[in-house]
C-alpha cells in the first residue's frame, strides 16, 4: 500500500458513493415535478398522491447526497492539497458558483415545496419543485465544468507553476462539457424513471397484504409514466454517449482505444470485440469474439476507418510528455480491463432499459393491465431498479480511469497531486472510517426507503392531510 494508491482509493470510494445519489436525486425531482404538473393540469387526485409518495423518496436521496458531497469536498484539502494549489484558481470558481447559484436555490425551494402543501396556490407550489429541478441541473453544470477542464484544459495559462484562468467563457464553451453534461443529465433522468418504475413493480408484488384497487391504479400510472421516460431518456443517453465517444477518438484516444481493447492499430475495416480476454502486462488481447467492420461503423459511421491502438498512442505520448514527469517514471497505459468491461456494462444496461420499456409500453397500451399481473414481469422491472446505479458508476469509472496518469490531462499527474504531509497510517485509518460511515449511511438510506414503501400513496396522502389540519402551535405540538 502506498500513499498514492490509498489516496486514490479513498477518493474513488467517496466519489462512487456520492454519485449513487446525484443522478438519483436529479432524476427523482424531475419525475416528481412531472407528476405534480400532471396534477395541476388534470386535477386528478391520483397524481397528487403519486407526487407526495415519490416525493418522500426524493427527499431521502437529496439528504444523503448532500452529506456525501460535503465529505467528498474535504478530500481536496486532506489528500490532494498539491492538486488544489495547482488547480485552485480554476476549480474554485465553478465550485463557488455551484454553491451560490445552485445549492442555495435547491435548498430554499425544497423547503418551500415541503412545507407549503395546500398553503399556496397549486401553480406556485408547482413552481417550487421545478426550481428545485433547475437548481440540481445547474449544480451539475458547474461541477462538470470543473471536471471537463480536467479532461480537456481550456482558457488557462501556467504562471508560477499553477494553472490560472484567463477565459471563463472558454470553460463553459468546452466541447467536453457539452457532451459530458448532456450524457450525465440524461442518465440521471433515466435513473429517476427506472427507480420509480422498479419500485412501483415491487409494490405490486407485495405478499403481506393486498394492494387496494386505488393504489393499484396509482402504481399502474406510475409504471406507465416511468416507462415512457425510460424509453425517451435511454435513447437520449445512448445517442449523446455515442457522440461523446466519437469526440474522444481525437481528444483522448488512449481512453477510447482501451474501451475497445485495441492494442495494435487496426486495418481500414476495424472489428468490434463483443467480449475479450486482455493481458495488460503483455499488452495483448488473448482471445475475443468480434463482429467484422462494426468498430469502424460505430466510430466513423461507415464500414471503413482504422482505430489507433494503445501501443502507438503510448509511443506518441512518451514522445510528447516524456517517460518521466516530476522525476517519476510514468506509464500512459490506462487500466484497460476496467474500461473495457465498464463500457459494456454501461451500454448493456442502457440498451436493456430501452428494450424493456418499449416492450412494457406496447404491453400496456390502451389501458391494458394484464402485464401488471404477471409476477415474473414485475420482478424483472423490480430488479432493474438497481441497473442505473451500476451503469452510472461504470460510466464514471470510464471517465476518471481513462484519464490516467493525469489529474489534469496533459498538465498535472496523479503522483504530483497528493498532499505532501499525509502518511500511509493516516490514510488507512481514514479509509476505514469512511468505509464504515458510508456503510452506515447506506444502511440508513435503505431502511428509510423500505419504511416509506411499507405504506401506499393513498395512506401517505391521508396521513399528511391529517398533519396539515393540526394546529402547529397547539400545546404538545413540539
Amino acid at each position: 500500500m502506498t500513499i498514492v494508491s490509498l489516496a486514490r482509493f479513498q477518493f474513488a470510494m467517496t466519489t462512487i458513493f456520492h454519485y449513487f445519489f446525484v443522478p438519483f436525486s436529479i432524476g427523482m425531482v424531475f419525475v416528481v415535478a412531472v407528476m405534480e404538473t400532471r396534477y395541476v393540469q388534470t386535477k386528478d387526485p391520483a397524481y397528487r398522491k403519486m407526487t407526495k409518495f415519490w416525493g418522500n423518496i426524493f427527499l431521502l436521496s437529496f439528504a444523503v447526497g448532500v452529506v456525501t458531497g460535503l465529505i467528498q469536498e474535504f478530500q481536496f484539502g486532506m489528500n490532494w492539497s498539491d492538486y488544489s494549489r495547482f488547480m485552485g484558481d480554476i476549480f474554485g470558481a465553478p465550485l463557488a458558483f455551484e454553491a451560490l447559484m445552485a445549492f442555495f436555490v435547491e435548498s430554499t425551494f425544497i423547503g418551500l415545496w415541503m412545507f407549503t402543501w395546500d398553503r399556496v396556490k397549486k401553480g406556485l407550489h408547482l413552481f417550487f419543485i421545478w426550481m428545485v429541478f433547475i437548481g440540481t441541473t445547474v449544480s451539475a453544470l458547474w461541477i462538470l465544468t470543473a471536471n471537463s477542464f480536467m479532461q480537456h484544459p481550456v482558457g488557462y495559462t501556467i504562471k508560477n507553476g499553477r494553472a490560472e484562468m484567463v477565459n471563463f467563457g472558454a470553460l463553459l464553451a468546452n466541447k467536453q462539457l457539452l457532451f459530458e453534461y448532456g450524457h450525465v443529465v440524461l442518465a440521471a433522468l433515466l435513473t429517476g424513471a427506472t427507480v420509480i418504475t422498479g419500485l412501483a413493480a415491487f409494490q405490486l408484488l407485495k405478499k403481506k397484504r393486498t394492494v387496494s384497487d386505488v393504489n393499484k391504479k396509482i402504481y399502474h400510472k406510475t409504471m406507465r409514466m416511468g416507462m415512457w421516460m425510460m424509453l425517451i431518456f435511454s435513447l437520449g443517453t445512448i445517442l449523446v454517449g455515442d457522440l461523446q465517444m466519437k469526440y474522444l477518438v481525437k481528444e483522448q484516444p488512449m481512453k477510447f482505444a482501451a474501451t475497445e481493447a485495441v492494442y495494435t492499430t487496426t486495418g481500414k475495416k476495424a472489428p468490434w470485440s463483443v467480449v475479450a480476454l486482455v493481458d495488460p502486462k503483455t499488452h495483448k488481447t488473448e482471445a475475443s469474439i468480434d463482429i467484422p467492420d462494426m468498430l469502424s461503423l460505430l466510430t466513423y459511421g461507415k464500414t471503413t476507418g482504422s482505430v489507433t491502438g494503445m501501443k502507438e498512442i503510448n509511443a506518441q505520448l512518451e514522445k510528447k510528455y516524456g517517460t518521466k514527469i516530476g522525476g517519476q517514471k510514468v506509464s500512459y497505459y490506462v487500466p484497460v480491463n476496467t474500461l473495457f468491461w465498464s463500457f459494456r456494462v454501461m451500454v448493456g444496461f442502457g440498451s436493456l432499459l430501452f428494450l424493456v420499456s418499449l416492450c412494457g409500453l406496447i404491453a400496456t397500451r390502451r389501458g391494458r393491465t394484464a402485464m401488471y399481473e404477471k409476477r415474473w414481469v414485475m420482478w424483472l422491472f423490480g430488479l432493474l431498479t438497481f441497473s442505473p446505479f451500476l451503469a452510472n458508476t461504470t460510466g464514471w469509472m470510464i471517465t476518471e480511469f481513462g484519464r490516467y496518469p493525469w489529474t489534469v490531462y496533459g498538465l498535472f499527474t496523479i503522483a504530483q497531486s497528493v498532499s505532501p504531509n499525509v502518511s500511509v497510517t493516516s490514510l488507512l485509518i481514514s479509509n476505514i472510517v469512511y468505509f464504515l460511515l458510508f456503510t452506515g449511511l447506506a444502511a440508513v438510506m435503505i431502511a428509510l426507503v423500505c419504511r416509506e414503501l411499507r405504506h401506499d400513496p393513498n395512506e401517505v396522502e391521508e396521513g399528511q392531510l391529517e398533519k396539515l389540519t393540526a394546529d402547529p402551535f397547539a400545546k404538545g405540538a413540539f
